[in-house]
C-alpha cells in the first residue's frame, strides 16, 4: 500500500498529493483555470502484475486516490514463474487475475486488463472487466498490413 500511496500521491496536486504543478504546460492542454479542476480530471490506474501485488490486493486497493487498476497478462505471468505472451491462460495466471478482479469489485476500484485477440478481450468483458485494451497501433497496423499484402497476388 505504502508503494500505492507514493503513486497516488505523484499523480495529485498539493494538497492531495506532491506532483509538480508545470502551470506552463497545463495551460496548454487544459486551459489557465486546470489546477482548479485537475482534481477532477486525474485518474490513477495502478499496474498490479506481480506476485507481491496480487498478495496484497486488498491493502492496495484501500489506497485514497486510487482509481483502478491494469493487469497486463504477459508480465504477471513472468512474475509467477511463466512465460512472456499475451492473453494468458494457464491457471496460475487466470486465478490471479480473477483474484485481483474481485478485489476491484469488492473496494469499488475499476479493474483494466490488456489484451491481444478479440476473443480474450470479450472474455474479460464477460468476467466483469470495466476496460479491456486490445493490442496496440503497432500491432493492429502490422496485422493489417500483412493481411493487405497476403491478398495481392504474386
Amino acid at each position: 500500500r505504502e508503494e500505492a500511496e507514493r503513486f497516488v500521491g505523484a499523480c495529485r496536486y498539493a494538497p492531495e498529493g506532491y506532483r509538480s504543478t508545470g502551470p506552463v504546460r497545463a495551460a496548454f492542454y487544459a486551459g489557465t483555470d486546470y489546477h482548479q479542476h485537475a482534481a477532477d480530471t486525474i485518474l490513477t490506474f495502478a499496474m498490479i502484475e506481480t506476485r507481491d501485488g496480487v498478495d496484497n490486493v486488498n491493502e492496495i486497493f484501500t489506497t485514497p486516490g486510487l482509481d483502478a487498476v491494469y493487469i497486463g497478462p504477459s508480465d504477471l505471468s513472468v512474475s509467477l514463474g511463466g512465460s512472456p505472451g499475451g492473453d494468458q491462460r494457464t491457471p496460475e495466471v487466470m486465478e490471479a487475475i480473477e483474484t485481483i478482479l474481485a478485489g476491484a469489485k469488492r473496494h469499488g476500484i475499476k479493474a483494466a486488463i490488456h489484451s491481444m485477440a478479440s476473443e480474450y478481450a470479450n472474455e474479460m468483458i464477460e468476467k466483469g472487466f470495466d476496460l479491456v485494451t486490445l493490442s496496440n497501433e503497432y500491432r493492429h497496423m502490422a496485422t493489417q498490413a500483412a493481411k493487405v499484402l497476403g491478398e495481392v497476388n504474386n
